[in-house]
């Protein structure tokens, strides 16, 4: 099941999206907060039962997407999490995963604008597979911890190189937390239609032209074993985003190297998650 949270004229609401034709068409869910839907041990099951009614009826509604989970409580990242990305940056293959986070002020959904700083002139894009986690986690084994995903979204971790890597220390964290610097979406997509996670086309576009075009395959740590190794320290909460890392592509990386600047669109698809798009604005 796709899942969108719409701003209509009788306020937010979460919707059903049927997106097989050529029209994208919405269903009422009758609800308003996806966070409350996954932590609800039926609340999945009876959305659905609410689409098929709702689809039976031809009852469609129509508003804003916006992303998905507004404000998540975490929103953890994982660098270097390909192997070709790492090889394309002349890094080592890390023997454990590498974290890092954002503010919940990063979020944004599709068609919002992604804002540079003025303070950096080095802003950089990465498609990465969004896990979403479904109920709450701690001391999770690789092998349960499918059982804690209550599904995925295309996200996008915009970073500032010359914070990240460029301030004396690195500033990770004031490289990748700018505001609307992790645009998500434009879909919630539940576990069971996305697939195998490790097995995800991704792919991004830059004002049209193909930048990144790699697949989770290349994943040095997967779903499992970042789920397992983040829980013997954090505890994960319904609604928590992990961004899983980039594949390569990259503009840091390029020669010579290409940033984003005002005007730009970028745009992301993995899978079947449909299509995250943004402009790029000044600040």
């Amino acid at each position: 099941m796709k899942i969108a949270k719409l701003q209509t004229e009788q306020g937010i609401k979460l919707a059903g999206v049927d997106d097989a034709g050529d029209e994208v068409k919405f269903y009422d869910l009758g609800s308003s907060c996806l966070v409350d839907l996954i932590s609800s041990e039926d609340g999945l099951a009876k959305a659905q039962e609410t689409l098929d009614a709702a689809k039976s009826a031809g009852e469609t509604i129509s508003g804003t997407v916006l992303a998905p989970i507004g404000r998540p409580g975490k929103v953890i990242c994982i660098g270097l999490n390909y192997r070709d990305h790492a090889e394309e940056t002349g890094s080592p293959i890390p023997s454990e995963p590498v974290c890092f986070n954002k503010f919940p002020q990063t979020v944004i959904g599709t068609g919002e604008a992604i804002v540079l700083p003025a303070v950096s002139e080095k802003v950089d894009y990465e498609a990465e597979l969004v896990i979403v986690i479904g109920k709450r986690a701690k001391h999770v084994s690789a092998a349960d911890a499918p059982n804690y995903v209550a599904g995925y979204m295309n996200g996008h971790d915009v970073s500032a190189r010359d914070w990240q890597k460029g301030r004396p220390g690195g500033q990770w964290l004031l490289g990748k937390t700018p505001d609307t610097f992790a645009p998500t979406g434009p879909y919630f997509v539940t576990s069971d239609e996305v697939g195998d996670p490790e097995n995800l086309p991704v792919k991004l576009w830059l004002n049209g032209e193909l930048m990144q075009d790699g697949n989770t395959s290349e994943f040095i740590f997967g779903v499992g074993a970042l789920i397992e190794h983040l829980t013997k320290l954090v505890t994960l909460e319904p609604g928590d985003l992990i961004f899983t890392g980039t594949p390569p592509g990259v503009g840091d990386a390029r020669d010579p190297a290409v940033y984003l600047k005002d005007g730009d669109t970028v745009e992301i698809e993995i899978g079947n998650l449909g299509r995250l798009s943004n402009p790029v604005k000044a600040e």
